[in-house]
């Protein structure tokens, strides 16, 4: 990337605040998509660039991090990986919960320079690694205990290797957690619901600004099949 770092960027197109839903983290982030987006491709002088998803605490990411930390014994002294971590909010979220070690994924490399400043903001470490985990023969690094996804099923093809990857990891004894509110692709039929909280402050992001977002663990089933 020429131009400013994927720090600069980060911090020039956002502002450090508090989550609504979790308060005890803070989040660099945008008041809405587009100013963000447009900043982004005119520092880069790059068009065609990903969406900004790194830049917003996402309903289900906010849902399931507020269930890491009011539920710590779900990843405490384990070994957690977060899939499409954007921000990386949940990822963060799990090493204040008392994770042993939390590796975030994301394919945008300027999602990957979010994660490692939020991490830095909040006083933690989570190393980010620019890569596709989700494709057809990806598993998580060994001795992956939890594996967490969220906001991960709002388009077809990407639900379907999300929830093969899933699969995939709860095959080799991981558990799984997942947040959305009900997106499209949810595959509802796979999941099992834990526990609902109502997420504020969308109304920059979805078509109301409370979300009631659930988070949702794998049931055993065929793979792959929703």
């Amino acid at each position: 990337m020429t131009g400013p770092s994927a720090t600069e960027i980060i911090r020039g197109s956002t502002r450090l605040g508090s989550v609504p839903l979790v308060p005890e983290i803070r989040l660099y982030q945008a008041s809405e998509p587009m100013s963000v987006w447009q900043h982004t491709e005119r520092v880069t002088g790059r068009t065609g660039l990903d969406p900004p998803f790194w830049a917003f605490a996402w309903a289900g990411g906010q849902a399931l991090a507020r269930y890491l930390l009011d539920h710590p014994g779900t990843v405490t002294g384990r070994h957690v990986i977060d899939v499409a971590s954007g921000s990386g909010l949940v990822a963060i979220a799990a090493v204040l919960a008392g994770a042993a070690a939390v590796t975030g994924y994301d394919i945008d490399p300027l999602a990957a320079a979010a994660i490692t400043v939020n991490a830095e903001a909040n006083g933690v470490t989570v190393p980010a690694v620019c890569a596709d985990v989700l494709s057809e023969h990806g598993l998580p690094a060994p001795g992956t205990d939890v594996v967490l996804a969220a906001d991960a099923f709002y388009e077809q093809d990407l639900a379907t290797r999300v929830l093969e990857f899933l699969d995939r990891s709860h095959a080799r004894g991981a558990a799984v957690l997942a947040g959305d509110f009900g997106r499209r692709y949810l595959p509802r039929a796979r999941l099992v619901p834990l526990a609902s909280y109502d997420v504020p402050g969308l109304r920059a992001l979805e078509d109301a600004d409370v979300k009631r977002t659930t988070v949702w663990t794998l049931r055993p089933g065929t793979p792959g099949r929703s």
